[in-house]
């Protein structure tokens, strides 16, 4: 009873008749008082019914006292006590039995008055103290009272049910008081039902003649009438019963019915198989069932379901359910802009406000469902994550794991692995998050909470992908939820800053970003938690200071918040103090402060500018503060050469973003440029004297200058001067009079006045193009023979000089490597020139200085005790561009190469080609020793922006540009030097790049020519003898740059998103067009098949391995984006195949030209998109390993020339590991699946078997540490797949399929037994690396053996199943005679049950398999010893 009790709690909500009857219910109590204070009427001598009829009587005996008219009829005793007074005087009287039927005829007689009837139907009136009583503490009806004694309950029923159809046609009476209703309400809660039976068959002949609505009323109410032992026939009977026809189907016939029929199925006890029936009729019918049915028809399916249909019944409804009624209506979707406008209040008389209610209620009824029933839960994540396809998921999947994520604790780990795994697949998108967050934030809002916390699990992975779905959570929370929610948001995002944790900090600082951007106003309610960070700044990198600054500059200064000085003052406080610290990091932070706030400051006055006088002149206030701001941060950074160069930077960066206003640009910058020639620029005539320890010379001079008016930079006696004052030596009078300036500052100097008159004259650099040819003042900087006799102190002297020439030069070819004019184009090629000889001339100082420490050339670190690394330079690898939002990007634009090697081109760009030929004669082969050390000084170089790439476009193969990250692997600083380029959008990088496809097509033609004549030349020998090996290997570098630029470009995650697509369109028509000219408006299947077709071609020209595997990745990104791409996929395993099967040219003596990852990786490719694994397994295993056993030690196999003894540790591995995956894809056989089914799996398990078998037994040639240990670990791997994937499919084979089962067990048994073997070996060897994957192995060979015989016990073949004892052997089947023999059973077992199976008297349908006496000998002779 308790249980319907809670269940009728539950229904009310769904039920709109129940809000009716309370109403009644409600009316009748307020009638209490005001009857029994009514003035006295006419009828007022009669107000006590004087009947004389034997019911009154009794009635009036046993303590109720009858009223007239409207009075209520009075109770004078506890309602227990009437009860049991009117029992025991019926029972007791004279004519009992007759007396009952007296009695019932008398309340008959008194209820035909209309009003005697109600009152009856209402409660009674108590006379009695309430203190003393002790029933309940409401008062029943007279009815109600009755119904409570057992010998009146039947003939009181009948006389209602009697009573009740005068009321069907009758609304409601003169006291809006619904009688049918009255009568039914009576029936409910009785505390016993004397006849069920009888009264289930009197509700059910009702319910067929009554009315619509009261028939409503009565279906909602059985739960509460009848017991548990009516509920299966109620059930049945609600199901047939029909106003037409019994033969009709009431859910179906009569829609009007089903919400009130289903919610009281739910409520009651019965069959399963029966609600199957009915769950699959509703189920049909969902997509016609109307918004406001939905939630009572949801929940009567979800208490359907059973552990063994959940999954089915799950994913059946998630696909109708979301599809019909999740996506609410575009009306519902036009009102929430509304709604949202008035601060979410809904309006309750609108369409809308209903159908948001019921989407509400829905969800309400789902997360009551799976809060108690965890089948529901685990099926719902079991159906979400089954699904594979990324259109299939929708918005209500993710809806859903957010409620099962809030609702069930113990699901939460799992949840979060189903998120990731989606989220990795990319299954999970932000459209899709978006649209959730904007369909369903009402229902989200109630999960805020649980919706953070799962945020910050994503926030704490290691996956790039999971970590922007975790921001992107924090972003809709903060942009759909209510102001708490968003200061809970603010709040956990404040933590992850303040966690140091570098990855979530730069996270958390990026979503604050799109925040102030997103919700100014709402962010300024929580500024004071941002200004919390503060306190944290030390914990903070140089580019998070940055962010947090434009956070707090942007809510401190923004005109929407006027009333925001507070933050102003916090900040001014901070910046001061920091700029006052002699130590340089927090002087750092005072500096980047600073400068950002600044750009905030004046770009909101630049904008209000152009509005009215009175706005500019407070823009020209605001301009006073930017420039004493900007003079503030000068004067505190002039005394350290670092701060200095560190502002010039900082406030470079500022003008180049375009932050800073014009006016505060024209008040600060008129001095910039003079301040420059004060301090490096001289006469070019006048040769600076002093003591300098080398003869000072005007060198790299693009021009003669023979007047007076030529310019030099005057590098050498500036850091003469420096050292010499770091020194402690005497000032020299020249410098007595004017300030010392730091040539560490030139570089950065002259980009601050590079982009100054850049921004002030529109792009044109005339004014200081001087600066592209002017010579600098330095000394002979070729070593010669001089450089053993040089001291330590003169050679860091020079390595200094090297250093600070080269970081001008970049900054030089940074500032004019976008003039158009040839003669500057020259220039700017010739300046690269310069600094490959320089690069290649510092190499040598730095070989012989090794505690050299240069100056610096960043200056936006936290510590300047930075040191160059020592260890070996490794080779460059290019990240995939998927990492782009964390603007670590493999574009080009992080250019810290070592060299530039030039291949001449026929163009009209290039102005002089004798540089060219200059190039290709003095620089070839120099690149890659000097590339391993300057590998290790990145930090110290200039950063070359992503505009020096447009050089591309002249027509020359530059490796200096195409190296695009080949110093940026040093670990833990591996950001230094890129700070500009992390200041860029990814957006603005990836247009950059676009910008540079079809000159590196051109360069990548060109390339390919130059080694299909190389090829022509040398008779298809790419390294003959007439080869120039240098030139050769520069020229295969820049083409394997060329390539992973391109697949660093395709593989851009960026081009998922809607806004991207056309810049996809124009690169893909750009290469489509190389092959053939077409039409723009192609479609993206047709562009992607021709740049497919364009890439391919150039596999012929391959040059080197590495090449190769970087074509193939380019040709999988394509064919990624493609939706027909069988045919493709078979082109790349063919071109796999064909670069595995190529010779290619031998590397150094001292290592290999195929690194192990890169074979593994093209093998890996190879299998993966081959059309047959297993044929091609075979194939390496069975046809190239022989060759390879069959050769000399040094050669390789002449079907696979990349198959040698040093490479076959990694061909084993992939084909071990690509095996065990492909037979865990096989699904396990049953016994439903047709007899053809049968025989393909089974023909496939037996070529995996065969292949397994050739695998395994490699280990007896083959039998080095790593062989093993790859075979110990699949091998086990494969021995459990075949457990769970295989054994089923024996099962139902074994009888049609004897001989081919039998078969199969035997060949795999000498592979366990080998298996066996080899952990004896592992043992015997006492090598820990192998023993450790002994014991999981030995397990899974046990479970194998029980499996094998329950298979063959389920196909009446036991007895052919025999246990035998094995020796330990090793791998050449030795026995190992050094432990003592004991008996063993399980791993024995394995090795000789599927011998013994094929060999044994088993006899099935009368046959008898034979086998020869020397096969049961050699088997008996095997005897096994598990010591261990």
């Amino acid at each position: 009873m308790h249980k319907i009790l809670v269940k009728m709690v539950s229904k009310r909500r769904l039920s709109k008749s129940e809000d009716k009857e309370s109403l009644i219910e409600d009316a009748s109590e307020t009638r209490k008082q005001p009857l029994s204070k009514k003035t006295k009427k006419s009828h007022i001598a009669n107000e006590v019914e004087e009947n004389d009829s034997i019911f009154v009587k009794l009635l009036k005996i046993s303590g109720i006292i009858l009223k007239t008219g409207e009075n209520q009829n009075q109770l004078a005793v506890d309602q227990i006590a009437f009860q049991k007074k009117l029992f025991q005087t019926l029972r007791r009287h004279p004519s009992y039995p007759k007396i009952i039927e007296e009695f019932v005829s008398g309340l008959e007689s008194y209820i035909e008055d209309e009003d005697s009837f109600k009152n009856c139907l209402l409660s009674c009136e108590r006379l009695q103290d309430e203190e003393a009583s002790m029933g309940a503490s409401y008062s029943k009806s007279l009815i109600k009272l009755l119904l409570g004694i057992d010998i009146l309950q039947p003939a009181i029923i009948k006389t209602l049910f009697e009573k009740l159809p005068e009321y069907f046609f009758e609304n409601k009476n003169s006291d809006e008081i619904n009688i049918p209703r009255l009568i039914v309400s009576q029936l409910k809660w009785l505390d016993r039902v004397v006849d069920g039976k009888d009264l289930t068959a009197k509700i059910m002949q009702l319910i067929s003649i009554a009315p619509e609505n009261l028939q409503h009323d009565i279906i909602t109410s059985l739960p509460e009438i009848l017991g548990d032992s009516q509920h299966t026939d109620v059930g049945k009977e609600l199901r047939w019963i029909s106003t037409l026809s019994p033969s009709n189907d009431l859910l179906i016939e009569n829609t009007s019915l089903t919400v009130p029929i289903l919610d009281v199925l739910s409520s009651l006890r019965l069959d399963p198989n029966f609600l199957l029936k009915v769950r699959q009729l509703v189920m049909d019918k969902l997509s016609s069932i109307r918004l406001e049915d939905l939630p009572v028809i949801i929940k009567f399916i979800l208490h359907s379901i059973t552990a063994m249909d959940a999954l089915e019944v799950i994913s059946e409804l998630r696909e109708k359910l979301d599809l019909q009624h999740c996506v609410l209506p575009s009306r519902l979707q036009a009102s929430q802009v509304k709604l949202k406008s008035k601060g979410r209040a809904s309006s309750s008389g609108n369409q809308e406000s209903s159908d948001q209610s019921c989407i509400i209620l829905l969800f309400d009824v789902i997360k009551s469902a799976i809060r108690y029933e965890k089948t529901i839960s685990e099926a719902w994540i079991k159906a979400i994550e089954n699904t594979a396809s990324v259109s299939e998921h929708k918005v209500f999947d993710l809806v859903m794991l957010f409620i099962i994520y809030s609702t069930n604790t113990q699901t939460k780990k799992y949840i979060e692995r189903v998120l990731r795994n989606k989220i990795r697949s990319g299954c999970i998108q932000e459209q899709l998050l978006q649209s959730t967050f904007s369909v369903h934030y009402l229902v989200l809002k109630d999960m805020c909470s649980s919706i953070l916390s799962l945020a910050q699990s994503m926030l704490h992975s290691l996956d790039q992908s999971i970590i922007s779905f975790g921001s992107l959570l924090y972003k809709y929370a903060f942009k759909f939820f209510d102001t708490y929610c968003q200061q809970e948001v603010v709040g956990a995002l404040v933590t992850h800053i303040c966690s140091g944790n570098e990855a979530e900090v730069d996270t958390a600082l990026d979503v604050l970003l799109e925040l102030v951007v997103l919700n100014p106003s709402a962010m300024m309610m929580n500024a004071v938690f941002v200004k919390g960070i503060l306190d944290y700044l030390d914990n903070l990198s140089p580019q998070q200071i940055r962010k947090l600054f434009y956070v707090l500059s942007t809510l401190a200064f923004s005109k929407q918040n006027e009333a925001s000085s507070h933050i102003q003052d916090d900040m001014h406080l901070v910046i001061r103090k920091q700029l006052s610290s002699t130590v340089f990091k927090y002087k750092l932070i005072g500096i980047i402060g600073a400068v950002t706030m600044a750009g905030i400051m004046a770009a909101d006055r630049s904008e209000s500018c152009s509005l009215t006088q009175e706005r500019a002149n407070l823009s020209n206030e605001q301009c006073t503060q930017v420039t004493s701001l900007l003079q503030l941060v000068h004067s505190c950074s002039e005394q350290s050469p670092q701060a200095s160069a560190l502002y010039y930077d900082e406030f470079a960066n500022l003008i180049q973003q375009e932050k800073l206003d014009p006016k505060a640009l024209e008040r600060v910058g008129h001095t910039i440029c003079n301040d420059f020639q004060d301090a490096f620029v001289v006469d070019s005539c006048v040769v600076p004297e002093g003591d300098f320890p080398f003869p000072v010379k005007a060198l790299y001079g693009l021009e003669e200058y023979n007047t007076q008016d030529g310019i030099a930079i005057n590098l050498l006696p500036l850091l003469f001067s420096q050292d010499f004052a770091k020194d402690g030596g005497p000032v020299t009078p020249q410098e007595s009079g004017q300030k010392l300036v730091s040539p560490l500052c030139l570089a950065p100097y002259f980009r601050l006045l590079r982009l100054c008159v850049e921004r002030q004259h529109n792009g044109n650099l005339e004014e200081i193009d001087g600066l592209l040819d002017c010579p600098i003042f330095l000394t002979d900087l070729e070593p010669g023979e001089r450089l053993e006799s040089m001291s330590a102190k003169e050679r860091a002297f020079m390595c200094s000089l090297l250093f600070l020439t080269l970081n001008w030069f970049r900054e030089i070819v940074n500032a004019f490597c976008q003039e158009t004019s040839p003669e500057m184009k020259g220039k700017v090629l010739t300046r690269l020139k310069h600094i490959v000889e320089l690069q290649i001339i510092l190499e040598k100082y730095l070989a012989v200085t090794p505690d050299y420490i240069p100056p610096l050339g960043n200056f936006d670190v936290e510590t300047l005790d930075i040191t160059p690394h020592t260890v070996t330079a490794i080779s460059a690898k290019i990240r995939k561009k998927g990492k782009i939002e964390r603007k670590q990007k493999a574009d080009g634009s992080k250019t810290s190469s070592s060299d530039t090697i030039s291949e001449e081109k026929n163009s009209d760009c290039d102005p002089t080609p004798s540089h060219r030929g200059q190039l290709n004669k003095e620089f070839t082969g120099k690149e890659e020793k000097t590339s391993l050390l300057l590998h290790n000084y990145h930090a110290f170089f200039r950063e070359l922006d992503i505009e020096v790439f447009s050089i591309l476009h002249c027509g020359l193969v530059t490796k200096f540009i195409l190296d695009t990250e080949m110093h940026t692997e040093n670990k833990g600083s591996r950001n230094i030097g890129f700070s500009h380029l992390q200041q860029r959008s990814a957006q603005e990088i990836v247009n950059c790049v676009f910008q540079l496809v079809t000159p590196m097509c051109n360069h990548l033609e060109n390339i390919h020519n130059y080694f299909q004549c190389l090829a022509a030349e040398n008779h298809g020998v790419v390294d003959g003898p007439g080869m120039k090996v240098q030139e050769y290997h520069i020229m295969s570098s820049c083409y394997q740059r060329l390539l992973q630029i391109f697949h660093g470009l395709f593989a851009w995650s960026g081009f998922s998103q809607p806004e991207n697509q056309n810049l996809l369109y124009s690169a893909l028509h750009v290469l489509s067009s190389r092959l053939k000219q077409g039409e723009h408006s192609q479609p993206l299947e047709e562009l992607l098949s021709q740049s497919f077709h364009y890439l391919q071609n150039f596999h012929q020209s391959i040059p080197s391995f590495q090449c190769a595997l970087y074509l193939i990745r380019l040709l999988m990104v394509i064919l990624e984006k493609s939706t027909a791409s069988t045919q493709n996929k078979e082109k790349i395993a063919s071109l796999a195949r064909q670069f595995l099967c190529q010779v290619w040219p031998s590397g150094d003596k001292e290592k290999s030209s195929i690194s192990n990852d890169q074979l593994h990786a093209l093998l890996c490719i190879y299998l993966e998109h081959t059309d047959s694994i297993l044929k091609a397994i075979e194939e390496i295993a069975g046809v190239g390993v022989p060759e390879l056993i069959n050769s000399p030690k040094d050669v390789s196999s002449s079907t696979f020339p990349t198959l040698t003894r040093h490479t076959f540790v990694v061909f084993f591995r992939v084909m071990m590991a690509e095996l065990e995956k492909t037979v865990k894809k096989i699904e396990p056989g049953t016994a439903a699946d047709s007899q053809q089914i049968h025989e393909e799996k089974l023909l496939y398990w037996n070529m995996a078997v065969r292949d397994f078998s050739i695998l395994i037994n490699l280990i007896k040639v083959f039998d080095s540490h790593p062989v093993l240990h790859v075979c110990l670990k699949y091998g086990r791997l494969f021995v459990e797949a075949f457990l769970k994937q295989c054994m089923p499919l024996l099962d139902f084979s074994f009888r049609k399929h004897r001989e081919d089962v039998l078969s199969l067990l035997e060949t795999f048994q000498l592979d366990t037994r080998l298996l066996h073997h080899l952990c004896g070996h592992s043992k015997i060897h006492q090598d820990t690396r192998l023993t450790q994957h002994v014991p999981l192995l030995k397990k899974t060979l046990e479970l194998l053996v029980c499996r094998v015989k329950a298979m063959l016990t389920l196909n009446n073949c036991r007895e052919a199943f025999w246990l035998g004892n094995l020796k330990n052997r090793d791998l050449q089947g030795e026995e190992i005679k050094s432990q003592n023999s004991q008996e063993s059973t399980a791993d024995e077992s394995e090795d000789d049950m599927s011998s013994q199976a094929s060999k044994s008297k088993a006899t099935e349908d009368g046959e008898e398999d034979e086998v020869s006496a020397g096969e049961k000998e050699q088997d008996s002779d095997e005897s096994y010893d598990d010591s261990d």
